[in-house]
């Protein structure tokens, strides 16, 4: 047998990611390409799989650490016949969760290997816990279920009677730690109000009336999914920018017949070679030129300063079956329209198959919300934070459009710009629509 030292790969710029889940423990066996452990940046997930079968001989890592690339993960014994290795049980179940495995791993995923019991968690609790389950309200098994908990604070919460659903986690990425488990039971047992911790507050930190509790299941049949990693993140990032960021959208039309017919014939001559361009192509390299030509857009806020970018990283939203991710293509004024589309396409399908990385998704300067191949008149597409400003477009109709003397039939695009209007007032972001407009309307304003 061999030892292999599996360490963290590249991971692009980022640096000091925390370690969300620790999926292993000392002496489980696994296979080759089985997830590890999860890290987590801002934007992605990213598990660092087995690269052979074998035995864990050591872990060096826990939940909450923070680590970069080359960082030692953990130690693993290669089997000598990888062909069949037993299969230890990495990631236990939690009481009545979901049988799936990836539900279990994202409605429970297991406490840090360093602290693990190798036998199951105590099915009383610890002598200094209260004997009587404080709650005076029966505990909602489908929002228990649901809870971000370990295994073993389940079963302590379980014996406690406590509903995991009426506590905030202090862990990382909200997850609840047994001290949570027992700060609750306290607060309960002394008689303070526990409002303030319920899991998300529910807009009481806001002042907010608490977010209603709902058994739906006596209204008729329901089904219970967790959500996805990718779709747990970008909801929190979501809620935070659209609370701290003074959104504010404009929308307006740009006319783009001449650009469709020529989109048309541009595949058509490169339909042998393959290559097949979007209208979001041309919209991105349009926007570098409008960044161009407006600053401010491409800038973001530190503190009191406004940092000012002179690269132009464009993020275009992408619509996986895991959730909405925001690839980005860099460098996009140094690259024409077919290489763009290229480069897009390349991105599509990793974002497809859960295999875009960290660095895949960093750097971005602006973003684009297409909604084109659904449809939509207009929306208001939430600011990926630190950028300062989103161009949402829905999907082209034909159009009277009146040009002086008659009306005439023109293909309308549908422009919805959110800005940040701490950094950018309302004519600029006129001018800033306007000006794009009149250069999908005619792509040579770009030669000027």
């Amino acid at each position: 047998m061999s030892t292999i030292e599996v360490k963290v790969p590249d991971i692009g710029d980022f640096t000091d990611v925390p370690v969300i889940e620790v999926l292993v423990k000392p002496g489980d066996a696994v296979k080759a390409e089985d997830s590890l452990v999860t890290l987590e940046s801002d934007k992605a997930t990213m598990d660092v799989p087995a690269p052979a079968a074998g035995t864990i001989k050591s872990v060096g890592v826990k939940v909450g650490d923070k680590v970069s690339e080359g960082h030692l993960i953990l130690t693993l014994e290669q089997a000598a016949d990888a062909a069949a290795p037993a299969q230890a049980p990495a990631k236990p179940a939690p009481p009545a969760a979901p049988s799936s495995a990836a539900a279990a791993t994202a409605a429970a995923p297991p406490t840090p290997a360093t602290a693990a019991p190798a036998s199951p968690p105590p099915k009383t609790p610890p002598p200094a816990a209260p004997a009587a389950a404080p709650p005076s309200a029966p505990v909602d098994d489908a929002a228990f279920r649901k809870a971000h908990a370990s295994p073993s604070v389940r079963a302590h919460a379980r014996a406690l009677g406590v509903d995991l659903s009426q506590i905030k986690g202090s862990g990382p990425a909200g997850r609840i730690l047994q001290e949570d488990v027992e700060n609750y039971v306290k607060q309960v047992m002394s008689g303070a109000k526990v409002a303030g911790a319920v899991a998300g507050a529910g807009g009481a930190a806001l002042g907010l009336l608490p977010w209603p509790q709902v058994d739906f299941a006596k209204f008729g049949p329901i089904e219970t999914k967790p959500l996805s990693r990718i779709k747990k993140i970008a909801g929190a990032n979501l809620h935070r920018n659209w609370v701290l960021i003074p959104h504010v959208t404009n929308h307006d039309d740009a006319d783009i017949t001449e650009l469709e017919a020529f989109r048309v014939q541009l595949n058509k001559e490169n339909e042998k070679a393959g290559i097949r361009v979007t209208l979001l192509a041309f919209l991105i390299k349009a926007c570098v030129w409008a960044l161009k030509k407006f600053p401010e857009f491409n800038a973001s806020l530190d503190g009191e300063n406004l940092v000012l970018k002179q690269y132009y990283h464009i993020g275009f939203a992408a619509d996986t079956p895991n959730g909405l991710v925001v690839p980005v293509i860099r460098n996009a004024d140094q690259k024409g329209v077919l290489a763009i589309a290229g480069e897009m396409a390349d991105l599509s399908a990793k974002a497809r198959e859960g295999k875009l990385g960290p660095a895949d998704m960093q750097g971005g300067c602006f973003s684009i919300s297409s909604l084109g191949g659904i449809g939509g008149t207009y929306f208001t597409p939430i600011i990926n934070a630190p950028e300062v400003a989103i161009l949402g477009v829905c999907r082209s109709s034909m159009r009277p459009v009146w040009d002086g003397k008659q009306f005439a039939p023109r293909l309308m695009l549908p422009l919805s710009l959110s800005w940040d209007h701490r950094v950018i007032d309302g004519a600029a972001a006129a001018r800033f629509n306007t000006y794009l407009a009149s250069l999908l309307a005619d792509m040579r304003r770009t030669l000027l």
